[in-house]
Order: structure tokens, then C-alpha cells, then sequence
């Protein structure tokens, strides 16, 4: 990850990012995956999605690497496996040989990063030739809600600039298949899922990382810089979503795309 990570490693970013599996978080991938594979999972915080990764392929060799130092101590605090080891990495330049891993994977990465296809050359790059890159990324227009709520489009709005003035594109999960085409990758399969928060706990949980991310996180911090939010429109956003979160009939919906494709070469760092 980039140092102007839009979320940063506030408790509350990283509490959400804990709930993440393998089965919630990256179903398109698991019918690839088997005993014996090698993968690294690239931008894998908490790592809670690379430590299921590395209990479906064992004994195959799992690294999760990650740019803060802090998350990948706690990954690896947390998550203790034979086969699993979580290292200080960018995804920019990964600190491996051209075809070392059978499977490259990255959650929720592109969509923070100045420049996602070169990422996207650089995993394929460590990928082995006919190996697979897989990439998941929400899109932050695509989420959708009920009932209508103006606290939560301000937030959505504040979101979307603060990232965009961070360099990333908050809406990447239409963009995944051109990326893959432009990084070079071949045989691209696209697909999309979708996290439903809609029961009385999901919604309190969802509703409650988000109010507290809003201002209390590196986003709150980087909204109020730049001038997008003051702090009074902030915390009119966390009331939003706890008002959202106390209507039994209410719903959220975050779409993700996610691609699937073909290392079809090892070829030099860009």
C-alpha cells in the first residue's frame, strides 16, 4: 500500500478488515486453489483472508506481504502456520524472482494505488507462466442502500474525493478487466459478488466501523486537510450511518468486480 493509504490502520479499519475471509471475500478464487500451490497475497493487512489461503493449499508456501510494518507484526502475531509467512512489501516492487508463486492475489489493493496496472505487470511478473492473478476491488458508486439516506451520500461523496486526491480510483472495480488487458495478462475471466449487510448485527457492526472510520481514521484526518469536510460535517456522517443502522428494514449493498486471469509470461520489472 502506498503511505496515503485512504483508510488507514485506525482499530476500526483494521476490526473491519479481520471479519474478511477467503469464503466472503474471495469465493472466485477458491475452486483454483489445491494442495501443494505456492501464493502470495499481495496487500494483505490483517491477513485473515492469506491465513485461510494457506489452510487450502497446504503444505504450498504462503506469503502475505503489506506495506505497514505494525499490520504485518499483528498478521503475523495472529496467524501461525508451516506454510505461512507475512513480510514488509509494496506492491509497486515485490521483492521476488520472475515466476515464484503459482497464484498472486490482491483484495481490495488496486483501488488505493497511483498506478494499479503497473502493479498488475508486477504480479504477473512474479506469477509462474499459465499461473493466476487474482484481483477483487469494490466500487464505491456501485454501493447502494436503503433507505435513501443524505448523510450517506455526503459520506460516499467525501470518500470518493479524499481517495481520488490520494491517487487512487474508489470506483476500480470497473476498471479491473481493462487494467488486466493493459497489464498484459491473458485468458481474463470477470465476475462480481456483493456483501449484504441487512440483519440487526451486521448492520450495527457494518454501520459502526464506519461511523467510528469517518472520524476518528486517516480518512477523517486527510478529509479535514484537504479541505473537503469539516469536522462538524464528519460527524454529521457517523450519526447517518447510526440512524441507517437502527431501521429494521434497512439494507447496504457493496458490489465488488474481481478478475481472474493468465500470467502468460515472466518478463523484466517495469
Amino acid at each position: 500500500m502506498p503511505s496515503n493509504y485512504t483508510h488507514g490502520h485506525h482499530d476500526a479499519v483494521l476490526r473491519s478488515h479481520r471479519w474478511r475471509s477467503a469464503r466472503n471475500s474471495a469465493a472466485y478464487l477458491l475452486p483454483r486453489l489445491r494442495s501443494g500451490l505456492s501464493l502470495l497475497d499481495v496487500g494483505c493487512g490483517p491477513g485473515t483472508i492469506t491465513a485461510d489461503f494457506a489452510a487450502a493449499v497446504y503444505p504450498g508456501a504462503v506469503i502475505g506481504v503489506d506495506s505497514a510494518p505494525e499490520v504485518i507484526a499483528a498478521a503475523s502475531r495472529d496467524h501461525r502456520s508451516p506454510n505461512l509467512t507475512f513480510a514488509v512489501g509494496s506492491a509497486a516492487h515485490l521483492d521476488f524472482p520472475d515466476g515464484t508463486f503459482d497464484i498472486v492475489h490482491a483484495h481490495q489493493v488496486l483501488q488505493h494505488l497511483v498506478d494499479p496496472v503497473a502493479a498488475l505487470v508486477e504480479m504477473g511478473r512474479v506469477c509462474r507462466p499459465g499461473g493466476t492473478v487474482a484481483v477483487r476491488d469494490g466500487d464505491y458508486a456501485a454501493m447502494a442502500w436503503w433507505p435513501a439516506n443524505d448523510g450517506l451520500e455526503r459520506w460516499r461523496d467525501i470518500y470518493r474525493e479524499v481517495a481520488r486526491r490520494n491517487g487512487g480510483e474508489p470506483d476500480a472495480g470497473r476498471h479491473l478487466v481493462a487494467w488486466a488487458r493493459a497489464a498484459g495478462l491473458a485468458d481474463i475471466v470477470p465476475s462480481a459478488s456483493a456483501w449484504c449487510f441487512a440483519t440487526d448485527d451486521d448492520r450495527a457492526w457494518w454501520a459502526g466501523t464506519w461511523a467510528e472510520r469517518t472520524t476518528s481514521s486517516a480518512l477523517a484526518e486527510r478529509a479535514v486537510e484537504f479541505g473537503i469536510a469539516t469536522r462538524a460535517e464528519l460527524e454529521a456522517c457517523a450519526a447517518a450511518w447510526r440512524a441507517w443502522a437502527d431501521d429494521p428494514g434497512a439494507s447496504f449493498l457493496v458490489v465488488h468486480a474481481e478478475v481472474l486471469a493468465t500470467a502468460p509470461h515472466a518478463g523484466p520489472r517495469p
